[in-house]
């Protein structure tokens, strides 16, 4: 069997949570797991193959076993660390903003002074911020998570894609009414919460028609919360909003997930990741993609979001009616992104990888 190491110390939990659940079918790789102690608390999966790990003693625990090769599932940080594992190991990083990947040194000075002063004076002192250019160049294999941004950046011979959404919950909801789940923190920074709330306010629903549930699955705070205050006395009795002031733990996102009848996802086409522009579908993921294929639903993207997945539908105007329309019709997750087959693609990535000879 092949020996892979798999880190993650920072963020990204899920896509971690993803690869160890596919990979525990694998009899072609075996996986160690390292963690940090934040990590490894939010996945809260029993493996004994997981190592909790920190910066200073991660190197270290690296060199206790062989490996083929390494994946970094997140470099936003920790770079003088990194740059060591990717002199000494064949190291892939996956990326989840590409604009911030191919950012220059002075890109990134500029980017200091322009918010979060102190963390990223931190980044550039203590942990050589700098040296982003150097870890990504030595390792060489970079991975995107989703088919689209691959085919729109695969100019560079060392992007490659590595499928590893599945879906692990195929339920049909039976609901009386129809419920609908915003997922993701009730925040405007990278969704259009505003543009949510309008149609709220105007929107109509007949009394014989069934009912509507909301569900605004994240924490919700400052102008955002006390826009669904407000809106929460104003809307009609047959229409109810949900939402949370604390953050919401994975079981009670599950539980919402797979009662859904479909998400909404008022993304905006374009965020910033360390004052670098992102753009959905093009330099980043959505995790709404992610989501929508665990949990076997639809998803509304806004009509500027182009995408070739049937899953995805584009915002119309009457949005009640489009809700409507979308509840009567199918699409068999299963069949198009059932375990076997993506731990089969993801193995196969893997494998190209682990033959390259120049690493």
């Amino acid at each position: 069997m092949k020996k892979i190491a798999y880190i993650e110390l920072d963020t990204h939990s899920e896509i971690a949570s993803n690869f160890m659940e596919l990979m525990d079918d694998s009899a072609i790789f075996d996986v160690d797991y390292f963690f940090s102690s934040k990590i490894n608390e939010i996945i809260n999966i029993q493996n004994q193959n997981i190592i909790i790990t920190n910066p200073n003693s991660l190197i270290k625990e690296l060199k206790k076993s062989k490996y083929d090769f390494v994946i970094i599932g997140t470099v936003h940080r920790y770079f003088n660390i990194f740059e060591k594992i990717a002199e000494q190991y064949k190291t892939a990083i996956i990326c989840h903003n590409l604009n911030f990947v191919k950012a220059s040194n002075f890109d990134l000075l500029k980017a200091i002074f322009k918010e979060n002063f102190k963390f990223r004076l931190k980044l550039l002192f203590r942990e050589s911020l700098l040296k982003k250019s150097k870890v990504y160049r030595k390792a060489k294999n970079l991975f995107v998570l989703e088919k689209e941004i691959f085919l729109q950046n695969n100019e560079n011979n060392n992007i490659k894609e590595l499928p590893l959404f599945y879906n692990k919950y195929d339920t049909q909801s039976e609901n009386k009414i129809l419920n609908i789940v915003i997922p993701g923190a009730v925040s405007q920074k990278r969704r259009n919460y505003i543009s949510v709330i309008e149609k709220l306010k105007n929107l109509k629903i007949e009394k014989s028609e069934s009912g509507l549930e909301i569900v605004f699955l994240g924490k919700a705070s400052g102008k955002e919360l006390q826009e669904l205050k407000k809106i929460e006395k104003e809307i009609p009795t047959h229409i109810t909003i949900k939402y949370f002031t604390e953050k919401v733990s994975q079981l009670v996102f599950d539980e919402y997930m797979k009662n859904a009848d479909m998400l909404w996802c008022p993304i905006k086409q374009a965020t910033e990741f360390f004052s670098q522009k992102e753009f959905y579908g093009k330099t980043k993921l959505s995790g709404n993609i992610g989501d929508a294929i665990k949990y076997g639903e639809f998803a509304i993207f806004p009509k500027n979001y182009i995408s070739s997945y049937k899953f995805i539908i584009q915002e119309e105007k009457d949005i009640m009616l489009q809700f409507q329309k979308i509840k009567n019709i199918h699409f068999d997750f299963q069949l198009n992104y059932n375990k076997k087959d993506v731990l089969k693609k993801l193995e196969t990535a893997l494998l190209n990888l682990s033959n390259k000879r120049d690493c």
